[in-house]
């Protein structure tokens, strides 16, 4: 199994994560959403997905992620920071936004916070 990390990522999370589990496709491919890459969690700083595409540290990432709330997929913009191998061919991907966006955080949340009170 390949690991990569300098230091945890607790140690350097300015924010909490979340559980957010949504289907994703990479920002510029033309394959469904779900079929390569996963969202798990994300905070206002980063989120990890999970992917079938092999990355290496610092690769530019960008997702649109799908979410059930009808409006546009959600666009995450970032760089690779940490990568561990599950599985021959099946990677979690630790990605660093470019900024801290709020906003963006903010809608992953509700709809998580939604689900869980139902």
């Amino acid at each position: 199994m390949i690991e990569q990390e300098s230091m945890t990522e607790k140690d350097k999370r300015l924010f909490d994560r979340f559980h957010a589990r949504f289907p994703v496709k990479f920002r510029y491919s033309r394959e469904d959403y779900g079929s390569d890459v996963f969202l798990r969690d994300a905070s206002a700083q980063g989120a990890r997905f999970t992917t079938t595409k092999r990355m290496f540290l610092h690769d530019s990432v960008s997702l649109m992620v799908d979410l059930p709330d009808g409006k546009s997929p959600l666009i995450l913009n970032g760089r690779v920071v940490w990568l561990k191998s599950k599985a021959p061919n099946l990677w979690d991907i630790g990605m660093e936004f470019h900024r801290v966006n709020f906003m963006q955080t903010q809608r992953i949340f509700k709809l998580i916070s939604d689900q869980d009170d139902n």
